[in-house]
């Protein structure tokens, strides 16, 4: 009787081929990275076109964050008050929510919207100039198409998201005055008093911290899936949301690394 060879040798060559193009995408971003750095610290610089995506980005996203840190201030301060009521301590509102919204929600919010309003539209972007073969116009043309598409834009969402947190972080605490000015009739100057009273630098180097790399995540994952887009018209809507799913999957594995990294300062510090 004829023994069978053991396994099937077609999975076990489309698992082989799945992780060597695994390895070979973290090579790829890898040396993405390093040609990043390397772009924006030689000569020339585009300072223009820096400009002009940091307006861009900063307008597509203004609404939007204006809208969702208003709604986050004014729905966190409702939650809030009734536990600290049962308690007696509504006076602790204002303290809680500007922890809350400098520690947590004003980078996080911010950076989701951002990877959804701006990532998105600069994978599409990049990827429909590379499917109508404009990067490959720009490259013949002697013009470094690297440097002007993507550098600028991972410069300007880096630079754009710390901007849009602390404006997210002011419109969140404005609408945590309107409402707890509402119900207990508190003084603007009496809530943020005791807003900032708890509030220590390390909580704001944490946020501009986070926001930094939380715009820089956006940015990589954006252009890179963008500039290396496949042919074809669905090549274009694949990379805006591949660039959308991985700016967000990697914002929250940031988000909860730096968290216990300044968790371990504080301890280390007090």
């Amino acid at each position: 009787m004829a023994v069978r060879p053991s396994g099937n040798p077609k999975s076990k060559y489309v698992i082989s081929k799945r992780l060597d193009d695994f390895f070979m995408d973290i090579h790829r971003v890898g040396m993405f990275i390093l040609r990043f750095f390397k772009e924006a610290f030689s000569p020339p610089y585009e300072f223009k076109e820096i400009v002009n995506q940091c307006y861009h980005i900063g307008l597509r996203s203004l609404s939007l964050v204006s809208l969702t840190g208003l709604i986050t201030g004014i729905v966190f301060t409702n939650q809030s008050r009734p536990s600290l009521d049962a308690f007696g301590a509504t006076s602790w509102l204002p303290s809680l929510v500007s922890i809350a919204l400098i520690r947590a929600l004003a980078p996080l919010v911010t950076a989701l919207i951002v990877a959804g309003k701006v990532g998105s539209n600069i994978g599409a972007e990049l990827g429909s100039m590379r499917v109508t073969e404009q990067i490959d116009a720009m490259e013949v043309s002697a013009t470094n198409p690297f440097k002007f598409l993507v550098t600028t834009r991972i410069l300007a969402t880096t630079i754009m998201v710390p901007v849009l947190v602390m404006y997210t972080g002011f419109v969140g605490m404005m609408g945590s005055f309107l409402n707890v000015h509402q119900n207990e009739e508190t003084s603007f100057l009496a809530f943020f008093k005791n807003a900032f009273s708890s509030i220590l630098f390390m909580d704001i180097y944490a946020s501009v911290i986070k926001s930094i790399c939380f715009g820089f995540t956006i940015g990589v994952a954006g252009c890179y899936q963008g500039y290396y887009a496949q042919k074809g018209t669905q090549g274009v809507g694949r990379a805006a949301n591949l660039a959308v799913v991985l700016s967000m999957y990697f914002i929250f594995i940031e988000e909860i690394t730096i968290v216990q990294l300044f968790n371990y300062i504080r301890i280390i510090l007090q």
